[in-house]
């Protein structure tokens, strides 16, 4: 099945996804209900009332039935995932720890949990507990042998300064004209999660074109956010209010254009060139000198793409780590050439073919 850019249905999350194609989603994003077991009124120190999650769709009668209705959903969900997809399902304290148990055990397999720190979380009136600051993202393959999920960690670094992405994300808040609000001016869904929060996991765990499921669609932010970047999502959702609100809010949403939702990609994922391959394309000679960027060692390349140092003799990497008493060693990036310019890694030249195999 071929979706469109853009699927809404009304409906039960569980029906609905049953009735999706077998192994037809590249990712799911689920903020399924918290089961948060308010009783009565939440005040403030002016007893003014919290306008706390006491809708219909966040109650159970007990754990178990709660445990059910997770196991249920997340049973239909796998279904639809593709083999090689991953899941996303957020929570709090309240719930967030019975899902995982349900995520383990149906045979996904979590790759990360994710601390979303919260830098305007709301205070705990009562001051009999710590302030509730964050919330927790669990991030699974569909099974422990899947490994070509998708993880663009290298745009993820290059978001963060080019520093690595850790499992800790201060984020704020939904608030001011990013909340969606209702006729009456007050908020239109309680537990609306901001916008940021989903572009950086469409960002780090799809591709532009991929399609994502929410089976829990609310007030539309996973919707908006894919069209931002470009990406197919379906939505599930069994509140008509909110699903009129994601509608209107997802038409106002202006895609990037394709050509710049480019990122920085994978070395991983780029085709393997030996060091061979260099010495046969005439890049570098056999007899040609290598440096380290200091220039205080010297390597000489052998017609196989071995180089020698002395009496060692090996590839880029093991002489690059003998030398440096190292346990291992990139020699992409250790060994240098000279140019007009100076010294450069020899991972240029590496480049530089890659360049004619696209």
């Amino acid at each position: 099945m071929t979706f469109g850019p853009e699927t809404i249905i009304l409906g039960d999350c569980i029906e609905q996804m049953n009735a999706l194609p077998e192994k037809s989603v590249d990712l799911i994003f689920a903020d399924p209900p918290y089961n948060l077991q308010l009783g009565g009124d939440l005040l403030r120190p002016d007893n003014s009332k919290v306008d706390a999650v006491d809708d219909h769709w966040d109650q159970f009668d007990s754990f178990a039935a709660y445990d059910a209705f997770t196991r249920e959903w997340l049973k239909a969900a796998r279904r639809v995932l593709k083999d090689d997809g991953a899941i996303w399902v957020i929570g709090s304290y309240h719930n967030i720890f019975r899902v995982g148990v349900a995520v383990q055990d149906l045979g996904f397999w979590i790759l990360n949990d994710i601390v979303w720190r919260k830098s305007n979380p709301m205070p705990n009136f009562k001051g009999t507990r710590f302030a509730n600051a964050h919330e927790t993202l669990i991030w699974a393959s569909k099974s422990r042998n899947a490994k070509r999920y998708t993880f663009n960690y290298d745009a993820l670094k290059m978001a963060n300064d080019e520093v690595q992405m850790r499992s800790d994300w201060t984020i704020p808040l939904c608030t001011g004209e990013e909340r969606v609000k209702g006729s009456d001016g007050q908020k239109a869904h309680p537990t609306q999660k901001p916008e940021a929060l989903l572009y950086r996991v469409i960002l780090s765990t799809t591709k532009p074109g991929d399609v994502i499921l929410d089976p829990f669609f609310g007030v539309g932010t996973t919707g908006a956010a894919a069209k931002r970047l470009g990406r197919k999502f379906i939505g599930i959702e069994r509140e008509a209010e909110y699903l009129d609100h994601a509608k209107q809010r997802i038409a106002k949403v202006v895609p990037i254009a394709p050509e710049d939702l480019e990122v920085m990609g994978s070395k991983r994922a780029e085709p393997r060139v030996p060091f061979g391959t260099i010495v046969e394309a005439g890049l570098l000679s056999p007899g040609d000198t290598l440096y380290c960027a200091k220039g205080e060692r010297i390597a000489k390349v052998r017609p196989d793409g071995s180089i020698t140092v002395g009496d060692l003799s090996g590839s880029i990497h093991k002489i690059g780590a003998l030398v440096q008493s190292a346990p291992a060693c990139n020699g992409w990036t250790y060994w240098h050439f000279k140019t007009d310019k100076g010294l450069a890694p020899i991972d240029v030249l590496r480049a530089q073919v890659r360049a004619g195999m696209n």
